[in-house]
């Protein structure tokens, strides 16, 4: 059995920016849990979810040149190029027309479970007015009121300091109040 290598943020981006295959197997191990997790709360489909990841690594892989440390961290700029990928996903008309499709074959079966706690939170629609707001807003509810985050664990996550998650989640929260007074 081979040791398993543990590498420090900056070793780790050498050793990528050098496209070392150990290094991307020691990154795929220790952030596609993250990840797809990320993408599964956007998606909902966990197949969807592990294709989108697998293309998302892949991506990874092949810009990383594209990476700039002076601009952030490595998990944020990955999480970013996760997430922009999901949403091209599910924005695209393939996606669209299969999920149509998807929807008018097993319609009996897409009877909703109202007994659902998620469904009952979400009775108010707010999941689908997370996309009207500004991705580091976005990120923030999402990993605060869909995942359990506390605001310090999101500080400490995406890296950025804890007064700017407080001010960012109250702005957030309330763009989504002026939407669903709207509404």
């Amino acid at each position: 059995m081979e040791p398993i290598n543990k590498y420090s943020e900056e070793e780790l981006v050498v050793l990528l920016q050098r496209q070392d295959q150990q290094a991307f197997s020691y990154l795929y191990d220790n952030y596609a849990g993250a990840l797809n997790n990320i993408i599964f709360r956007l998606v909902e489909d966990s197949a969807l979810a592990e294709d989108i990841l697998q293309e998302a690594f892949v991506k990874i892989w092949h810009n990383f040149n594209q990476y700039d440390q002076s601009k952030g961290r490595l998990f944020t700029w990955m999480l970013n190029l996760t997430r922009n990928l999901t949403i091209d996903v599910l924005r695209s008309k393939g996606y669209k027309k299969q999920t149509k499709i998807s929807g008018d074959e097993n319609s009996v079966n897409n009877i909703p479970d109202t007994s659902s706690t998620l469904l009952k939170f979400d009775s108010l629609g707010i999941r689908k007015q997370l996309a009207n707001l500004k991705p580091e807003q976005r990120v923030i509810i999402d990993m605060a009121y869909f995942s359990g985050f506390t605001q310090d664990e999101i500080a400490k996550e995406l890296d950025v300091p804890l007064g700017t998650v407080k001010t960012r989640m109250r702005t957030a929260i309330l763009e989504l109040r002026k939407m669903l007074q709207y509404n």
